[in-house]
């Protein structure tokens, strides 16, 4: 799904994948926007509340990419790059 169209400057990190050893490679204060597909998916959540474990700042899009879309905004492409 990140391939088909994601946030500008956005990385794929699976929720399953938010660990503190991958969290390390960002800096402490970075500020992680989480968002899924749309507001019914909840892998979003899932994966604030894992970076909040963590200790690290987290917000979550209202909306998703659904949002995103309805207020016009523009959709990247590229690569999965985190994914896998």
């Amino acid at each position: 799904a990140f391939a088909q169209g994601h946030v500008p400057g956005a990385i794929n990190i699976p929720h399953a994948k938010i660990i503190g050893s991958r969290m390390a490679e960002y800096p402490a204060n970075i500020l992680f926007v989480v968002y899924c597909a749309g507001p019914h998916c909840n892998g979003a959540a899932r994966a604030a509340v894992r970076l909040a474990q963590l200790g690290r700042p987290v917000k979550l899009m209202a909306g998703g990419i659904t949002g995103w879309r309805d207020e016009g905004f523009a959709l990247a492409r590229a690569p999965d790059i985190l994914g896998s």
